[in-house]
């Protein structure tokens, strides 16, 4: 394993976030080979000891999972009032993270890895990173939510700017709204569309960043193909490392 900031290497084994990573180094808590270690250096978590207050940083393997989430599960490591959670689902959650979370009754794609820096940066409004969803809506006529989708929806202050939205046709008097936005504040979504006087009754990501849900079965999982953790790490500025 090449080089990396000290930081971001225990962010990827798990021990804490970025910013967490770097209090701790700042407190004089983050040892390298025995030393206090400094905010910025470089380090082979592979090739040198690592530990904080006194304790070695577990050495786990990257890992990147994307999991169809069923309805009804939470994402959350565990849950008060004994719900499943999307950990339930995967063989060894062991260091696992999720990547942007889907409320209990938002279906789809959702990224795990044990790379906390990445979990970071694909969640950070900085980078921008694509999300894509579609919804099935009722509440207006297609037409209306045609027009709806060209005016600005202001929530909280801020202005939602979908990358692409489109309607097409459902069943019923129901449209179906497919929507690619680059960000994740809570619900927004679902919120976004009450705003433009929608009713959402189903939801579900399709894609987060280069990562598509593809033809993956509801409740199962897969790794990641190297091409995909590649462009993970190229959108958020971290190729080859």
């Amino acid at each position: 394993m090449s080089q990396m900031r000290l930081q971001r290497a225990l962010a990827q084994a798990g021990v804490a976030s970025r910013r967490a990573a770097e209090e701790l180094i700042e407190a004089g808590r983050v040892k390298v080979d025995g030393q206090v270690a400094t905010i910025g250096m470089k380090v082979d978590p592979e090739r040198q000891r690592i530990t904080v207050s006194g304790r070695a940083i577990p050495k786990l393997e990257r890992r990147w999972i994307a999991f169809h989430k069923p309805m009804g599960v939470v994402t959350t490591a565990s849950d008060e009032a004994e719900r499943r959670t999307v950990f339930d689902f995967i063989r060894d959650p062991r260091g696992l993270t999720y990547v942007g979370r889907l409320d209990v009754n938002t279906t789809g794609l959702l990224l795990l890895t044990s790379d906390g820096e990445a979990v970071h940066r694909l969640t950070h409004p900085r980078y921008r990173i694509p999300r894509s969803y579609t919804a099935l809506v009722h509440g207006r006529p297609a037409a209306e939510i045609e027009a709806a989708l060209r005016q600005r929806v202001v929530i909280d202050g801020k202005a939602v700017v979908p990358l692409r939205a489109r309607v097409r046709p459902g069943k019923e008097g129901r449209s179906i709204v497919d929507v690619t936005l680059t960000e994740g504040r809570n619900r927004i979504v679902r919120r976004w569309g009450e705003a433009m006087g929608l009713k959402v009754e189903r939801l579900a990501r399709l894609s987060y960043g280069p990562v598509r849900l593809g033809d993956l079965p509801v409740g199962t999982s897969r790794s990641l193909t190297a091409a995909e953790e590649a462009a993970i790490y190229k959108a958020i500025g971290l190729a080859g490392k």
